[in-house]
């Protein structure tokens, strides 16, 4: 059972995290990868690993057993700003905190000999922790990465809508069953027995397309709270996500960026949903617009992006009028 407790305070500074974490998604999915329960939504992506590197897939997997305890700085509060940023903090994870998590880590998990030089902090390992974590996300996550987009903000607009609507404690309601608001603790089923006092905090919320069954927190309770949760399952009536049926025509990466575009915004911003490098994200941008699927503006030093009627039309099957 996980027990989070709130104060006044802490309710005020809840909130939802705005875009899908690609660190929180790369460990979970890992987890995915081990199961054998049959489900729709997964089976297919779960054929992507053949495309993985054997060896990223080596490194990581100790790292990120299915079940117990995992590190707390693989998954570090900066993932928020995309996947560049979450790997850089990953590799700047003070030497203390690697020789702790990894020795926790030890105890439930057999660790293979280079983790040895990762928890003593030398840099060769760290670099080679880095790039596995790119081959991983490159190969197994980003040719998904629109639909595990576009569920999580499905499941975000949900949750924000009812905060903005009814208050926080109105949707902390909403997430049952998985999670069970009683004032003024909000209550789940959890593989251990863990209370957490927020102490004026708040609580970040990620909402995750590869959580399964319970949520996940932080074992540091220094750390900023953060409670990962299974984004909830789009409705039958909802059209199912596009980028599957636009990648033949359009690259995995753009259909990506196309359906990044369902909600203007930035060139920064469409990085970060779209999963790509802010250079890669204006070229695609360039290449729609001329197109005639993006219309771009600039305002000051920042380009603003939209879908035009066509670009619409193409990415939901919606008439153009």
């Amino acid at each position: 059972m996980l027990r989070i407790h709130f104060s006044a305070g802490d309710l005020a500074r809840t909130r939802v995290a705005e875009e899908p974490d690609p660190l929180w998604e790369t460990v979970l999915s890992l987890h995915q990868l081990h199961e054998n329960r049959r489900e729709p939504l997964l089976d297919a992506w779960r054929r992507r690993r053949r495309t993985c590197d054997a060896g990223a897939l080596r490194m990581l997997s100790p790292l990120m057993p299915p079940r117990g305890y995992f590190p707390d700085f693989l998954t570090p509060a900066a993932a928020s700003g995309g996947l560049e940023c979450g790997i850089d903090a990953v590799l700047s994870t003070p030497r203390r905190q690697l020789r702790t998590e990894l020795g926790l880590l030890s105890i439930s998990t057999p660790l293979p000999g280079w983790t040895r030089q990762l928890a003593d902090g030398e840099m060769s390992a760290v670099r080679r922790l880095g790039r596995a974590l790119r081959v991983y996300h490159a190969s197994v996550l980003a040719p998904g990465w629109p639909d595990i987009a576009a569920r999580v903000e499905r499941d975000r607009r949900h949750r924000t809508g009812a905060q903005c609507r009814l208050g926080t404690e109105e949707m902390l309601r909403t997430f049952a069953p998985v999670l069970r608001w009683e004032p003024p603790v909000l209550t789940a089923d959890y593989p251990v027995v863990r209370d957490i006092h927020l102490q004026g905090r708040g609580l970040l919320l990620v909402p995750s397309y590869f959580c399964r069954r319970t949520p996940v927190a932080l074992m540091d309770e220094t750390l900023w709270p953060v409670l990962v949760y299974p984004a909830r399952s789009p409705s039958p009536e909802e059209p199912a996500p596009s980028a599957a049926r636009l990648a033949p025509l359009l690259g995995h990466t753009r259909a990506a960026v196309l359906q990044a575009l369902q909600e203007p915004c930035t060139t920064t911003e469409l990085a970060r949903c779209a999963g790509v490098s802010l250079s890669s994200a204006s070229e695609h941008a360039a290449v729609l617009r001329r197109a005639g699927l993006v219309a771009s503006t600039r305002e000051r030093h920042r380009m603003h992006h939209s879908l035009t009627p066509l670009g619409s039309h193409l990415l939901t099957g919606a008439p153009t009028g």
